[in-house]
């Protein structure tokens, strides 16, 4: 492995990789397909039930107005519920509908299976320092949500 070009080579194969992913679970779909960011705020939604849209803003990295006209949008397909929030009239917390949930669902059981498959598929030897790696890759990850909480 070149030290130099690790960084490149890492984040071109989780791209690749998410892409590819991204791309076979998209063939299968029956109903219209969701843009990435509209299922970051589904899923944000869903690990956060009852979030507002300034703090959703904050946690997916987007201004104010694009998550505001994402839950536009998703209220109006029916994926999110926007409730007023008790403590304070002026602000919305987010809720997701059941057909979210049930597209969320399926959604999380049809990249499981496609995963697995493919994992199956490689050696044992590759499979395992997959397993391996995985501690390292979460603390890259929030290694990455640090630097841009502080920036």
């Amino acid at each position: 492995m070149e030290e130099e070009t690790f960084p490149e080579d890492l984040a071109d194969a989780l791209v690749g990789v998410q892409r590819l992913i991204r791309r076979r679970l998209r063939a299968g779909l029956t109903a219209p397909r969701l843009r990435g960011a509209e299922v970051e705020l589904l899923r944000l939604v869903e690990a956060r039930p009852g979030i507002g849209v300034s703090d959703a803003a904050k946690e997916l990295y987007l201004a104010g107005n694009s998550v505001s006209t994402l839950v536009n949008q998703l209220v109006r397909d029916g994926y999110l519920l926007r409730e007023t929030d008790p403590a304070d009239r002026r602000a919305a917390r987010l809720l997701l509908t059941g057909a979210a949930e049930a597209r969320l669902r399926a959604w999380q059981e049809r990249r499981a299976d496609l995963v697995r498959r493919h994992v199956a598929r490689l050696d044992e030897a590759d499979r395992q320092a997959l397993g391996a790696a995985l501690p390292a890759l979460r603390k890259l990850a929030v290694t990455l949500r640090e630097e841009a909480e502080d920036s």
